[in-house]
């Protein structure tokens, strides 16, 4: 799954999730914007923050936006396998409410 923070109409960035079957990977990708407003688009788009090249995503609210379409049967599971495997890793965090992902450059950006 990603996270695309990709510049929008009238230079504002929007924030979409994408390849949301994809449950093995999480990430940020951010395009021609600069960390400041990646961060601003995420917490307007309560999906989550930037930390330098850190992204915190809120557990719930990222389901919320990927799970509509989804298209895997067993969709749900995944998602639980693959926040749990974060748990183990030690990718959430401390309230467990949110997930670290890595930030890298959006293909297009």
């Amino acid at each position: 799954m990603i996270v695309e923070v990709i510049g929008g109409t009238e230079e504002v960035p929007q924030v979409q999730v994408a390849d949301v079957d994809d449950l093995t990977r999480l990430h940020v990708a951010v395009g021609a914007v600069t960390d400041e407003e990646a961060d601003q688009a995420l917490r307007e788009a309560e999906l989550g923050r930037l930390e330098g090249e850190t992204a915190w995503l809120d557990v719930a609210a990222l389901r919320a936006a990927a799970e509509p379409r989804a298209t895997a049967a067993d969709w749900a599971q995944q998602w639980d396998d693959m926040v749990e495997s974060a748990r183990g890793q030690g990718w959430t965090g401390d309230d467990g409410a949110s997930l670290q992902a890595h930030v890298e450059p959006a293909a297009s950006g």
